[in-house]
């Protein structure tokens, strides 16, 4: 039986995502390309249309429209929306992991250099959309719980 991420999990993967990110930013910065704030929000979309996802599967649901019909959501479909929301939780914790440790080392640089200062913007903005496509992901791993679940056990444990 699939269980729910654990939020442990996730955090985990932010701190040692953010470890490499640090070391790597503070060895290698001066090699990196300017961050814009697009590159920042590339996980945007994904987020928005996850969520999305989750309202129509979780509508679908109630509605009892699980099935083969012509204007029914298929299980496999549903079973495919929980493989997105997992995979979308490990690239989005990852994700924000890496953003934090460069944030981590290039927000107290702010001062002294000025690219530091440039690239702070869009790496808060990639920390913010990272965060968002986990918690994107994780409403959608909720929405795709079948009724009959057991709810001892939540996201949270």
């Amino acid at each position: 039986m699939l269980k729910p991420t654990r939020l442990l999990d996730l955090a985990l993967n932010v701190v040692f995502a953010a470890a490499i990110a640090w070391v790597a930013t503070r060895f290698a910065y001066s090699t990196f390309p300017a961050i814009s704030m697009l590159a920042g929000a590339s996980l945007l979309p994904v987020a928005g249309i996850e969520a999305a996802l989750g309202f129509v599967i979780k509508a679908r649901i109630a509605d009892e429209r699980i099935g083969d019909g012509l204007h029914d959501l298929h299980p496999i479909n549903v079973a495919r929306a929980v493989a997105l929301a997992k995979a979308s939780l490990q690239v989005g914790s990852l994700a924000a992991g890496v953003w934090l440790g460069f944030l981590l080392w290039v927000f107290p640089q702010r001062g002294t250099l000025t690219a530091a200062a440039a690239d702070s913007p869009g790496a808060v903005v990639g920390l913010l959309a990272g965060s968002a496509l986990v918690a994107a992901a994780l409403w959608l791993e909720y929405c795709c719980r079948a009724p009959d679940d057991p709810t001892d056990e939540s996201a949270t444990t």
